[in-house]
């Protein structure tokens, strides 16, 4: 196994931990009362391609990451893991761009209008409660994943083996699940961007 890379200490890790997980949190839930009011020159959607894209990233390097811890190669898996963290931080740069300029799409608004009328979600049918239940899922798990993800990286920095395989194996599959559900939700939605 790897030595630590950083000294213990819970009660700052819990602390910066969960500071960090909250603002992230509520940066993403105000995201759905602001758009800024200007056209930057270019397709602002480029951004939710770039989510997706960073997401199918992910979903490779967690499932790369697990297939090299399981064949004892923890160095690679470290740095799988620590490009996957950093390719979720740009994922939520992009993701917060994406929502700050381009506003909210709904699932079924064929006219871009911004309502959904009978007619809309009577077309939609039900490709649009798939939609909403898979959306759903994606966004509870994203919201709640996030402090998991961290602590689980904590105890392998700090080399506690026994906490991080113990936290992994919820965390390992949950992540993923977000990562191949985000692409996913994109090619459903990406219809209704105006």
């Amino acid at each position: 196994m790897l030595q630590a890379t950083i000294q213990k200490n819970d009660k700052r890790a819990y602390w910066l931990i969960g500071i960090f997980s909250f603002v992230v949190f509520i940066a993403v839930v105000a995201l759905g009362k602001f758009k800024l009011g200007f056209q930057p020159g270019f397709d602002v959607h480029i951004f939710a391609k770039i989510n997706a894209f960073v997401n199918c990233a992910v979903a490779f390097l967690l499932i790369a990451a697990l297939i090299a811890v399981k064949n004892q190669k923890y160095i690679l898996h470290k740095n799988i893991m620590i490009t996957a963290m950093l390719l979720s931080v740009l994922f939520l740069v992009s993701y917060i761009a994406h929502h700050l300029l381009a506003g909210e799409a709904r699932f079924g608004d064929l006219n871009h209008d911004g309502i959904l009328s009978a007619d809309e979600k009577l077309q939609a049918g039900g490709l649009r409660v798939f939609y909403l239940l898979l959306l759903a899922t994606h966004i509870i798990l994203a919201a709640v994943i996030l402090p998991f993800i961290l602590f689980t990286a904590y105890r392998a920095l700090t080399s506690e083996w026994q906490l991080h395989k113990k936290l992994a194996k919820y965390t390992w599959p949950l992540w993923l699940y977000v990562a191949l559900t985000g692409p996913i939700v994109y090619f459903l939605i990406r219809p209704y961007y105006s």
